[in-house]
């Protein structure tokens, strides 16, 4: 059966790299907003990068938030948020104003506050991801391996047991999350070389 994979455009990023990676990942890739193409895949990825105000009114207006709870929830759809698409699971987000999120993670988004006057934000760069709990996500990847950040804020998730990463950097922030068959990466694992690409073939065969 073919791995279709519909990926969310809400305008807010260049989504291309996002495709092709899953290609080669061997996804069958569609930049979608269309409920009719969100119905028919069996994964979901919600990439992202700017505003989570601007993004949670662009996924609102198009009513995506509507189609993928449906396929999430009632169907059991296996997801994956990136970035900012990671950070609209989380219950509100504070960039921007205050805004309500999908809800599917508790938490909520906060700007990065550095500790030493080497930490600088936004966080661009390789860091350390560090597994907190054995996730299926991260299966036969080692702990404590680079991966590819760009993001100001973060997800304060209230839940340790929907924590499955976090990054050594500004205190230590949640850089992965799950709950069930719901996945959140900080990173960007299009952006991750090797490792990256292990993570997105891994999240293809759940």
């Amino acid at each position: 059966m073919s791995n279709r994979v519909a990926i969310i455009d809400y305008g807010m990023c260049n989504l291309d790299s996002v495709r092709r990676a899953v290609e080669e990942c061997g996804g069958d890739p569609v930049i979608t907003d269309q409920a009719r193409d969100i119905e028919t895949a069996n994964r979901i990825i919600l990439p992202g990068v700017g505003s989570f105000s601007e993004a949670m009114g662009n996924v609102k207006n198009r009513s995506l938030d509507e189609i993928l709870s449906e396929q999430v929830f009632n169907f059991q759809i296996p997801f994956l948020g990136i970035c900012l698409g990671m950070q609209l699971l989380a219950k509100k987000g504070w960039e921007g104003s205050e805004t309500a999120g999908l809800g599917w993670i508790h938490g909520e988004v906060r700007k990065l506050a550095p500790t030493n006057p080497e930490e600088r934000i936004p966080h661009i760069g390789w860091n350390e991801v560090v597994f907190s709990r054995p996730s299926p996500l991260f299966r036969n990847l080692p702990s404590g391996k680079d991966f590819y950040f760009v993001h100001s804020y973060y997800l304060d998730c209230n839940d340790d047991q929907e924590v499955i990463a976090r990054t050594p950097y500004c205190g230590g922030f949640v850089s992965a999350v799950q709950r069930d068959w719901i996945f959140g990466v900080q990173f960007h694992p299009e952006k991750s070389q090797h490792l990256g690409f292990q993570v997105l073939r891994t999240f293809l065969s759940i």
